[in-house]
């Protein structure tokens, strides 16, 4: 187009390159906003996470030593058999010796056997107490931060309540109102242990529902439950991974605690928590065999929940930092 006559000698803020005599094509060369993309977790994304953790000597430590506890727990007993269900009192508190690895306890049990049956229950309450409280806590925070308003709040002061509460004796009165099997403290730890991940999810939610993508599906008339399903879970997901992992150990020390204080699962069943604290009646009588295997077995598995848990964190942040 040609330039008007009170344009000249103006500079103009845009590119400018000639067409023809006198002619001049102005270039707007203005940039367009770009929605914001959706970030959930593509298979690239997990390549990154992948190399990231391994990175991590402590985190692959960690997760070998879960493997290996798993094994132990479940694979061991097919191995080594012994028997956890009958009392054999003529073989109280022997020292480990070729045909007892670990000795026995003050029952008769042999205490490596019965590393194992605790280790089972230890590990199936603290899984699956970690997942059920993740899912919980998954639904319940994402429906808080997208709906927000009255509601939001609702929930929120809710969840404030119950985090007032310590965990501990919560779980203590609910423990001992009820018969505590395995399903039993399953739900009891679920019952605290899915605040967290309720608020953490909750918080990031409130961020997802404000992204472009988001609003457009709104406009468009889409159902609550499916812009969550979508949007809000996918994006959600490597910080619900991290909280897992972390509530597992966390899972594990409840349960622990509980079986220390007498409210784990009736006998013959049994778990570290309840052997740890057998043991320590006779901690001035010499027997380390029923004190240390069980409190190594507590504390080597915690603590790699925890470095597991810490890597995946670091590695879902180098995504976003990377995004």
């Amino acid at each position: 187009m040609r330039l008007p006559d009170f344009l000249s000698g103006v500079v103009l803020p845009r590119r400018l390159s000639a067409q023809g005599a006198g002619d001049v094509a102005v270039d707007l060369d203005v940039p367009t906003r770009t929605a914001e993309p959706d970030v959930s977790y593509d298979q690239s994304t997990w390549r990154l996470v992948l190399r990231v953790f391994i990175q991590s000597k402590l985190a692959v430590i960690g997760l070998i030593i879960i493997i290996l506890m798993i094994l132990f727990s479940f694979v061991g007993p097919l191995v080594y058999h012994t028997n956890q269900v009958q009392v054999n009192l003529t073989q109280v508190t022997r020292a480990p010796s070729a045909s007892h690895l670990l000795g026995t306890d003050d029952l008769g049990y042999d205490v490596l056997g019965r590393l194992m049956a605790g280790g089972q229950s230890s590990l199936e309450v603290g899984l699956a107490a970690a997942v059920l409280a993740s899912v919980v806590g998954t639904i319940y925070g994402a429906i808080s931060g997208f709906v927000g308003g009255w509601i939001d709040g609702l929930m929120m002061r809710v969840l404030d309540s119950l985090l007032a509460l310590p965990s501990l004796l919560l779980v203590l009165v609910v423990a001992s109102i009820v018969t505590p099997t395995i399903p039993v403290l399953i739900g009891v730890i679920t019952l605290v242990a899915w605040l967290v991940p309720a608020r953490l999810v909750r918080g990031e939610t409130l961020a997802i529902r404000t992204r472009p993508y988001v609003e457009a599906g709104q406009a468009a008339g889409a159902h609550v439950w499916r812009l969550i399903a979508r949007h809000v879970v996918p994006n959600v997901i490597g910080i619900v991974i991290v909280q897992t992992t972390l509530a597992v150990a966390d899972a594990m020390l409840l349960l622990a605690s509980l079986g220390f204080l007498g409210l784990g699962p009736p006998p013959p069943a049994t778990n570290w928590g309840a052997m740890l604290s057998n043991g320590l009646n006779y901690i001035y009588d010499g027997y380390w065999w029923l004190i240390y295997p069980a409190g190594l077995c507590i504390v080597l598995t915690v603590i790699s929940f925890n470095f597991l848990g810490d890597a995946l964190r670091d590695a879902f942040e180098v995504r976003l930092r990377q995004r």
